[in-house]
């Protein structure tokens, strides 16, 4: 009933704080360039930030119908607890006349959650760019009625056409990954002009322990953090964005950093290496993140595997598949946590000592803890609060500050998961 509830109110009240928002967009009047996709779209705005600096304003942490007019309007939930939205909602009609931002370029990060999402913030921002770097299945349980009534085939038609809501309102120019049928299939709704992005242009990928290295058209670009090769479009993306905002160009991307949860390599008890990607877990994604760890330069790996969620119809199959993916590769430990995980992917793993279940994260801390012997490399990815397990494998506990989801309401609720 409470979930019923919030799913009815959820764009009622999102378009109150877009009212105030649109407000204050209107008294700014910034370039607008949006990032958009199911997945890679944060380590975009990233590099993005890496080449521009301070000469625009990004919309960090938020990407939805609630977070995107709250960065507008420079409202922030702290501590994401229900009293907080009493305050915010009288400071918003206030916050909508405030100072104008200096930046008079804004680079915003895009998803779409659920159904209306895009075309709630495609028609609020009406971006003079738009880049759109991939379109996948993310939050399909959300998309699922869609197909069942008949609007789509496929929960991925669903969603691309959401994405593709940015298509319509962008107002020049469009980048978009021309490898993906998905999105291509979108284009016939604009009439701007579109810049395709393909992997072909990537001759070299090589990925070390703390850096990776691209040869993109016979062109060297570095970065000193671990990143899948799809990285690749981001790159190039960024390189043309660049031109098109006619600004230098660093390969080296030497300003970059990355948000928490997206491959931060951290030094771990008994000698061993921690690969936090708990971020998120979307099915490209996962696969993306697999692969790259295949690479990694390791013998000795174990992998941390939580479930993914809100797949909706498409659970089965994409934890299934995720199993087949897992079971090619090079690993001395595979520990899944959670449902999904247990239910799906584990019976299509060879029947061994090497692979683990447990439906709690703190089971598999425990099995860790006493298993581990010393120089492993462990990658942590999914769901099911692996950065708490995390928490108590770090050899430098202050790093625990550089992991995701610090919030009040995250901790209480990895204290009723015994972490």
């Amino acid at each position: 009933m409470i979930n019923a509830i919030k799913k009815l109110l959820y764009f009622p009240i999102a378009y109150y704080f877009r009212f105030w928002a649109q407000i204050q967009l209107n008294f700014w009047k910034p370039r607008i360039i949006v990032i958009t996709g199911s997945s890679g779209k944060t380590t975009l705005l990233h590099l993005i930030e890496s080449q521009i600096g301070e000469k625009a304003k990004y919309s960090h942490h938020a990407n939805s119908s609630y977070g995107i007019p709250f960065d507008i309007l420079g409202l922030s939930r702290k501590n994401l607890t229900p009293d907080e939205w009493i305050f915010l909602f009288f400071l918003a009609p206030f916050k909508a006349f405030k100072a104008v931002s200096e930046e008079k370029l804004y680079i915003v990060e895009a998803d779409c959650d659920r159904p209306g999402e895009g075309e709630f913030l495609a028609s609020l921002l009406k971006p003079e760019i738009t880049l759109w770097i991939s379109s996948s299945l993310t939050h399909s349980v959300n998309f699922d009625t869609l197909v069942k009534n008949g609007c789509f085939s496929k929960v991925e038609e669903a969603i691309a056409y959401e994405f593709g809501y940015f298509l319509e309102y962008t107002k020049k120019i469009a980048i978009i990954n021309g490898d993906s049928n998905l999105i291509k299939k979108q284009l016939v709704r604009t009439n701007t002009l579109i810049h395709p992005i393909f992997q072909i242009s990537l001759k070299s990928y090589k990925i070390f322990q703390n850096r990776t290295e691209f040869i993109i058209d016979n062109k060297k670009y570095s970065i000193n953090f671990i990143v899948p090769k799809e990285i690749s479009y981001s790159i190039q993306m960024t390189n043309l964005l660049m031109k098109i905002l006619d600004l230098s160009f660093d390969p080296n991307f030497t300003n970059l950093t990355l948000p928490t949860g997206r491959n931060s390599v951290f030094k771990g008890i008994k000698n061993t290496t921690i690969i936090d990607s708990t971020y998120n877990a979307t099915p490209d994604g996962v696969k993306n993140i697999l692969e790259m760890f295949g690479k990694y330069p390791s013998e000795n790996k174990w992998m941390v595997l939580g479930d993914m969620i809100e797949l909706g119809n498409e659970e089965k199959i994409e934890h299934e598949k995720l199993g087949r993916i897992i079971s090619k590769m090079k690993l001395e430990k595979i520990i899944l946590i959670g449902p999904r995980v247990s239910k799906y992917t584990a019976p299509i793993l060879p029947i061994s000592p090497t692979t683990q279940t447990f439906l709690m994260p703190k089971d598999a801390l425990e099995y860790i803890l006493k298993n581990i012997k010393g120089s492993e490399t462990i990658l942590f990815k999914g769901a099911r609060f692996l950065e708490g397990i995390i928490e108590h494998l770090l050899l430098n506990k202050s790093d625990t500050n550089n992991l995701v989801r610090r919030e009040k309401a995250w901790q209480n609720r990895r204290r009723s998961f015994g972490l």
